[in-house]
């Protein structure tokens, strides 16, 4: 296989047993890599993530946390030793809170919020049709740049009701969430009142990010957990799962999917 890999994918040689032969391969595999952010001369978070658009990752990391609001708080941040740190200096004083919750899922996430606080319920101004949210399902597999050549990796986008605005992809699919803001701050592209595509399990810290992002709908190809499900419906969050062509499964605030008239009554 050709060394010509994209950022996030190293060249891996295995083999691959099929229709009862084996054979030896030359392919892909996701890279994996520990990366700290430092936020004024202090360490503040280490994550186990793709080494690939570090900047956003940290930018929406601190914007998640609440550590800074918009860019005019950042100063100066760079990549640093090897693509192995962020280092970020704010124009403000900032404390590394003493409470430290470590995320579910791969890629060993961390997070400072307290999700059990209260938040008021999202308004309803953002709505969609199936077809809309099945095409950009579609749109989303068909921009994956990692996941075709290793396979072991999310993605996630950003999207109104017509188009996708954003994308990123990591090997911890709360980074790709991260990633999303950070990348939205740098871009200038609001995140009120849209939509969030992942490939990845919806657990309680990815709506909470979602929720702090103003996004109203949250779709993924898997499922949700029961506590994301409970917070998706304290705080009036669509939440999809199982998205595939063709079918979905619908688990609160139904009112934004405009033809969900159309189901039939439960079976008995």
């Amino acid at each position: 296989m050709s060394t010509s890999l994209p950022s996030g994918a190293l060249p891996a040689s295995y083999h691959v047993y099929e229709a009862g032969v084996w054979r030896e391969v030359d392919a892909a595999i996701v890279e994996e890599r520990v990366i700290c952010i430092h936020v004024n001369g202090q360490e503040l978070a280490t994550y186990m993530c793709s080494p690939i658009e570090q900047k956003a990752l940290a930018l929406g990391f601190l914007r998640s946390e609440d550590f800074i609001d918009s860019l005019d708080d950042v100063a100066i941040i760079e990549v640093i030793e090897d693509g192995q740190c962020v280092d970020v200096w704010l124009n403000k004083e900032v404390r590394k809170p003493e409470r430290e919750i470590k995320t579910s899922g791969c890629g060993g996430g961390v997070t400072f919020d307290d999700l059990t606080r209260q938040r008021p319920p999202l308004a309803s101004t953002t709505f969609v049709s199936t077809a809309q949210v099945e095409n950009l399902y579609q749109q989303l597999r068909s921009l994956e740049v990692l996941y075709p050549l290793t396979r072991g990796i999310h993605s996630s986008a950003l999207c109104s009701p017509d188009q996708i605005l954003l994308t990123a992809e990591d090997v911890g699919r709360h980074n790709t969430l991260d990633k999303l803001w950070g990348k939205a701050l740098m871009s200038g592209v609001p995140t009120d009142g849209r939509l969030i595509l992942t490939t990845g399990r919806v657990s309680s810290e990815m709506l909470g990010k979602a929720a702090k992002m103003g996004v109203q709908i949250v779709a993924s190809r898997t499922s949700p957990t029961s506590r994301s499900l409970a917070l998706a419906q304290a705080w009036n969050i669509t939440l999809i799962g199982y998205l595939r062509r063709g079918g979905m499964h619908l688990y609160s605030a139904p009112d934004r999917v405009l033809d969900i008239t159309k189901a039939s009554p439960p079976a008995v």
